[in-house]
């Protein structure tokens, strides 16, 4: 396998009923750009059939098609640093395999890399998804803009293009957990985004639910800033300072008027909405701390059962 101009990344969990009509519109999509490309699939640890449509699919085209097998499921992000890691192509795309975002859209994204950008994000021209992941995804990208001045109009979309030098820095990253959009972009020196198609899922589950986009935007923020620990510190200055003047405020009232059993049940209140900010701050603390943990140990980030690829030929 010569070295090819172009690698398509696609991380695969229980995709059975989707893989067949990916493969009909990725391969067509891919041999009628005219450039030598190769298609990475992971696979991360699905329990369906998915592993071995994959290992059909390799023994159909093996000159362009290798299959990484996880011998557990590691999450998607995962999947895509171990593409990353056996790409070869001088420009990387990410792609799901749910073909919610159109194959021949690749074009379009190389497009722009063959005009000198070095990252291409994308943005769902019309998304096909429910109500509350609408509203979900619009909130968490304005919190997340807010918080790490990241720029990405659609956060959510998970088709890009990056280019070689991207993709080596993001190979030299050891971190654990990470969002690779936004590390890529934080690495781009002159990125774009384009508008591209977004369909409805061809078949099978989203593998996202609400705690999972949630889950993923805590990662995003307490990867890639300490405002919310700066936010954290800012607030707990203020309500120190307030409740530093109730108290010189109530005593100074004791003393002039008296006790009073009126006031027990506004202390109570006072004392209960501190509390419940004391406790968000230790959860916010124990996110930072649970991502050090986790970087000390230096575990691997995912394990590999095996490589269907073919042998490289002598030049």
């Amino acid at each position: 396998m010569n070295a090819p101009k172009l690698t398509v990344v696609i991380p695969v969990f229980n995709e059975e009923a989707t893989l067949e009509a990916l493969f009909a519109r990725l391969y067509k999509a891919l041999d009628a750009l005219d450039k030598a490309y190769e298609v990475i699939f992971i696979n991360d640890g699905s329990r369906d059939k998915s592993a071995a449509i994959l290992a059909d699919q390799y023994h159909a085209r093996p000159d362009v098609t290798r299959v990484i097998l996880f011998n557990g499921n590691f999450g998607q992000h995962r999947a895509i640093l171990a593409g990353f890691a056996h790409a070869r192509g001088e420009c990387v795309v990410t792609l799901d395999a749910d073909l919610q975002n159109p194959p021949e859209d690749i074009q379009v994204l190389l497009a722009e890399i063959d005009k000198g950008h070095d990252y291409v994000g994308s943005i769902r021209r019309q998304r096909n998804d429910s109500w509350w992941r609408h509203v979900a995804s619009r909130a968490m990208n304005r919190l997340r803009e807010r918080i790490t001045r990241i720029h990405m109009t659609d956060q959510g979309c998970m088709m890009r293009a990056y280019s070689r030098r991207i993709i080596d820095t993001i190979n030299q990253c050891n971190e654990m957990n990470t969002f690779i959009p936004a590390l890529a972009y934080s690495f781009a020196q002159n990125p774009t985004e384009v508008v591209i198609g977004h369909e409805e899922r061809h078949a099978g589950e989203s593998k996202y639910s609400l705690y999972s986009l949630i889950r993923l935007n805590f990662d995003l923020m307490t990867g890639f800033s300490l405002v919310p620990l700066q936010l954290f510190s800012m607030l707990g200055m203020l309500i120190s300072l307030g409740s530093g003047l109730l108290v010189a405020y109530l005593l100074i009232r004791r003393l002039i008027l008296g006790p009073e059993v009126e006031g027990v049940f506004t202390l109570f209140a006072i004392t209960f909405f501190l509390l419940g900010i004391a406790l968000f701050g230790i959860g916010m603390l124990g996110e930072y701390i649970g991502r050090i943990y986790q970087e000390v140990r230096e575990r691997p980030r995912y394990l590999i059962a095996g490589i269907l690829q073919a042998e490289d030929k002598p030049q």
